[in-house]
């Protein structure tokens, strides 16, 4: 059965805020995360894989979900079988990614198997990505601590800021973030400076196409 927060997306409306839905779906049984306080914002849905041999959850992680409420949900494989929940989430994380396609999708797994498939979700223009804690987040990290660099700092509250007007493409983004400063960057420091944004999964480059995974 579709769960609940999977059947009401056909009765929600479209998405119209500066921040996009994010869903997060977590295999417990790679990883017990630390459900992170900014996952309480109304931006945020989570789906909790157990596995069918998993008879007990951290007190902690019921406790986070359940702040969430109807935003939160268990998800068990009810049968044991190799890569089995690893199915169930290929699954669902495929009919959220048609009934929503503007949405942001993040795996929180240790699984590197995971890798292949959110690459190609990407390719197909699915904001998706794999991170092993849900702090790694890029929208968590971003709406955190500002990185310690001061000119990271500054494109990102730049891209930030720009919302669904940001570069397109890789030329224009590196015209963009070169012309933030004064005196303007040189090309070997805008680049060396974008590698460490996509290096923390702010972006990932498709071809000369830039997607975001940042609020719009």
């Amino acid at each position: 059965m579709m769960p609940a927060i999977c059947s009401r997306l056909r009765s929600r409306p479209a998405s119209g805020g500066i921040i996009k839905t994010n869903y997060v779906l977590i295999d417990y049984e790679s990883v017990q995360p630390e459900i992170v306080a900014a996952l309480k914002d109304d931006h945020y849905r989570v789906l909790m894989f157990i596995g069918p041999t998993q008879a007990r959850i951290d007190i902690n992680v019921a406790t986070a979900l359940q702040v969430l409420g109807t935003r939160a949900e268990y998800i068990r494989v009810s049968a044991p079988g190799r890569n089995a929940l690893d199915f169930h989430i290929a699954y669902y994380l495929g009919r959220l990614a048609v009934a929503e396609p503007d949405a942001y999708f993040h795996v929180i797994s240790v699984d590197k198997g995971y890798d292949p498939l959110i690459e190609h979700l990407k390719s197909k223009g699915v904001h998706a990505t794999r991170c092993a804690d849900v702090n790694d987040i890029p929208i968590v990290r971003t709406s955190g601590a500002a990185p310690a660099d001061d000119k990271l700092s500054s494109i990102l509250a730049y891209l930030v800021k720009r919302g669904e007007q940001r570069p397109a493409s890789t030329k224009t983004l590196s015209t963009s973030v070169a012309a933030l400063f004064q005196p303007k960057l040189d090309e070997t420091e805008v680049q060396l400076l974008l590698a460490e944004l996509q290096r923390n999964g702010v972006f990932v480059v498709n071809g000369t196409k830039v997607v975001y995974s940042l609020p719009d």
